[in-house]
């Protein structure tokens, strides 16, 4: 095996366009569309090591998802959706993994080189590896500190905010260094109104009173499936949650809690923003329910119409 980053380590094959292939062999074209124009579409999910087994939360969504994020561009998956599940748990299966990370990503592959992608082939790609807590296993406990980002989110107007493309993720790409750059361990991204959007990778939430508010998708938001996940146990715990509201920056700085949820930084607190404390500086009450509960589902693996069962 040669030399790779230790973050894929364990990982020795990839799906590709119906076939496994080596790790190292997962290879594409220089000149693929989707390197130079961003023409892709992906999603990010996770496969946990319940009571029950390995299984992977929510699959049926993220697949969805990745289904509805092609069409804005005409990317015609060619394999159904009961052939990328078979795919994914053969994959997982064979790679031995019990939890990892999962990486369907569907692009313009080489053909021609114009800024249209007529005659490019579409290409489709399965990868998974083991992937600990996004924003460190601490982050989880002790929360993070993050700050306001001066590059705004774009508006759905523009570029459709509701689809997980590849070439957006520059936008996330600048924030979220911005904010390591200066620090920080991630960002907050407002968007083109100056009201909070989400963060690069990851929806957020803020309690103010005992209620939960979240910012809804005329704000220019990605509808995150884990944000999905915490409004349900959210209000299944009682809480009222506001799901389509719009939050002021300064609203940030005076919320008794905020954090963050996503398929990679799953459930976390913010302790600070712009080196404001937010409550006590400490995982908040509300967001120690939400967290909780996340993770109960996720050890126990017994909310079957959440889990892909491998």
């Amino acid at each position: 095996m040669s030399d790779r980053p230790e973050m894929f380590e364990g990982a020795d094959r990839i799906w590709m366009d119906g076939e496994f292939v080596d790790f190292e062999d997962a290879q594409t074209h220089v000149l693929t569309h989707a390197l130079h124009y961003g023409t892709g579409v992906f999603e990010g999910v996770r496969c946990y090591d319940t009571e029950q087994g390995p299984a992977i939360f929510r699959w049926e969504e993220h697949l969805d998802r990745l289904y509805k994020s092609a069409k804005p561009y005409d990317l015609d998956i060619e394999f159904s959706k009961d052939e990328l599940t078979e795919a994914t748990t053969e994959l997982i299966e064979t790679e031995g993994f019990e939890s990892c990370y999962i990486r369907p990503i569907v692009y313009y592959g080489f053909d021609s080189l114009g800024v249209s992608p007529k005659n490019c082939p579409t290409k489709t790609t399965i990868a998974a590896w083991p992937w600990g807590a996004y924003l460190g296993e601490e982050a989880l406990e002790e929360g993070v500190d993050v700050m306001v980002s001066s590059w705004r989110k774009h508006a759905s107007s523009q570029i459709p905010t509701n689809i997980k493309t590849t070439g957006l993720y520059v936008n996330s790409m600048l924030a979220g260094e911005e904010a390591r750059r200066n620090g920080y361990t991630e960002a907050i991204v407002l968007n083109k109104e100056g009201n909070v959007a989400e963060g690069p990778g990851e929806n957020i939430f803020m309690v103010r009173d005992g209620e939960i508010y979240t910012p809804g998708l005329a704000e220019s938001i990605l509808e995150g499936i884990t944000r999905n996940t915490a409004i349900t146990l959210a209000e299944e715990m009682g809480y009222t949650v506001h799901e389509e509201a719009t939050i002021s920056r300064g609203e940030l700085y005076t919320a008794d809690e905020l954090f963050f949820t996503g398929t990679a930084a799953e459930v976390t607190p913010i302790r600070s923003v712009d080196d404001n404390e937010i409550g006590e500086g400490t995982k908040g009450p509300v967001t120690d329910d939400i967290q909780s509960a996340f993770f109960d589902v996720i050890e126990s693996g017994d909310r079957e119409e959440w889990f892909r069962y491998i």
